[in-house]
């Protein structure tokens, strides 16, 4: 590697460079803040030893600039003055580690050793992220349609907040996905980014899995386990389809939510949490706690700011865009060429309702490209059959249709655009029992 050093004292220079060639290291050596920041100007440094004592100077007083210069380096600070407060201060302003002085060549060589093997990591993981990006269809959080456009505004300016969010939409409209963005557009965007299925265990291992749990706290706890509540300290835990969250964890949750503590199973002592949870669900919660099946409490406490996202059927704007961009990734990937598609096909998804929304929209055209000969995906290269669940028109006024006919549409309607059964009910001037009742009719 080509490593920086930095140290007012010659000796002190010469014995780090003698020791870093002989293990094949490139080095330059500096004996000065003013010097070492020119150095890093003129070049790329891998690792920078860097002395807390410069003569008259603070060696701390130069890591925010080194780090701006060199974000990639990691950093070591040097010192003969060693303590506790300057260590976990060095660490706290980006340091990579701490050494006394004087070093010996067997602890730089195990440091470098470590810091090797962390950068080989890093660079493991940038090509696995980029992997993941070619073989995945970048996320499009673009949208023309007026509904979704207000969803993502008010997604935006939720996201520097701490506030709990809910977002409510059907299976597949992309709530995991604007969550991420969300965390990413969050001051916590450099920490852990959890999920947790709510639906997806029994209510023990949820428990377990979303709190942790001792050793011995039940059959199999071979070992502790921290829980995804401390995977998530410091970032943002997004609880899937909260919905489905069994009532008794429902109460440890609310816990979580008021009082930032929770508790582990098996472990009766209190801990503290640090996260930011934003929840989703496709189910109606309202109707939810009206049967007893969620707890009101723990609703309102999630509905600090609510989010409905649309539905693939009510974005007519951005549906042909969005199976454009499609087409294009899953072509360049199958290597076939396609120019669009024909006018059957477009026609054919334009009045498909989408009942799987964007996921469902996804999966469509990744099969028929793969099955599609070109040059233009047909209707029949679509999986999805002409007249099925195609989107029914809406009953118009002064149409051959019954009162009721009318009356049920316009119910549709105003639910389709109201987040809950009360705000529903009242435009509509009738008890939300009743409505709750001929909606499950409907």
């Amino acid at each position: 590697m080509r490593v920086l050093v930095v140290d007012d004292e010659k000796n002190i220079r010469r014995a780090m460079v003698l020791a870093l060639e002989s293990m094949d290291h490139a080095v330059v050596a500096v004996s000065s803040g003013k010097e070492a920041l020119d150095a890093l100007r003129q070049g790329a440094f891998a690792v920078i030893f860097l002395d807390l004592k410069l003569g008259r100077e603070n060696g701390l007083e130069f890591l925010d600039e080194i780090r701006r210069l060199a974000p990639e380096a990691a950093v070591v600070i040097i010192t003969a003055y060693a303590s506790i407060e300057t260590a976990v201060e060095a660490i706290r302003q980006g340091a990579f580690d701490y050494l006394p002085k004087p070093c010996t060549p067997d602890q730089i060589r195990r440091l470098l050793d470590r810091i090797m093997r962390t950068q080989r990591l890093e660079n493991r993981v940038l090509e696995l992220e980029a992997r993941l990006q070619s073989e995945a269809p970048e996320i499009d959080l673009d949208s023309e349609t007026a509904g979704m456009q207000k969803t993502l505004e008010v997604a935006w300016k939720a996201a520097g907040s701490e506030a709990t969010v809910l977002l409510l939409g059907e299976s597949g409209t992309g709530k995991s996905v604007l969550a991420r963005a969300m965390h990413e557009r969050s001051g916590r965007f450099e920490r852990a980014f959890v999920t947790v299925s709510c639906p997806s265990l029994s209510r023990e291992l949820l428990e377990s899995e979303l709190f942790g749990h001792v050793k011995g706290s039940f059959t199999g706890a071979h070992h502790d386990t921290a829980g995804k509540v401390v995977a998530a300290h410091g970032g943002t835990l997004f609880l899937d389809e909260i919905g489905d969250l069994p009532l008794e964890i429902q109460a440890k949750l609310l816990r979580l939510l008021q009082e930032r503590e929770y508790e582990r199973v098996g472990d009766p002592n209190p801990r503290k949490a640090d996260v930011r949870v934003i929840a989703a669900t496709n189910r109606d919660l309202v109707s939810a706690v009206a049967a007893g099946h969620f707890r009101e409490d723990l609703y309102y406490r999630l509905n600090v700011i609510t989010i409905s996202l649309p539905p693939l059927r009510e974005r007519d704007a951005d549906l042909l865009r969005l199976a454009g961009k499609h087409l294009a990734f899953f072509a360049k990937q199958a290597a076939k060429r396609f120019d669009g598609f024909s006018s059957g096909a477009l026609a054919r998804m334009q009045n498909y309702a989408w009942p799987g929304n964007l996921r469902e929209l996804r999966n469509v055209i990744e099969r028929a490209v793969i099955l599609g000969n070109g040059p233009l995906i047909e209707a029949d290269d679509l999986a999805i059959r002409p007249g099925h669940d195609e989107q029914q028109p809406a009953v118009r006024l002064g149409a051959r249709v019954s009162l009721e006919a009318i009356e049920n549409e316009h119910i549709r309607q105003v639910l389709a655009h109201c987040r809950t059964i009360d705000e529903a009910a009242g435009i509509l001037g009738i008890d939300p029992a009743t409505l709750y009742r001929r909606k499950k009719r409907l």
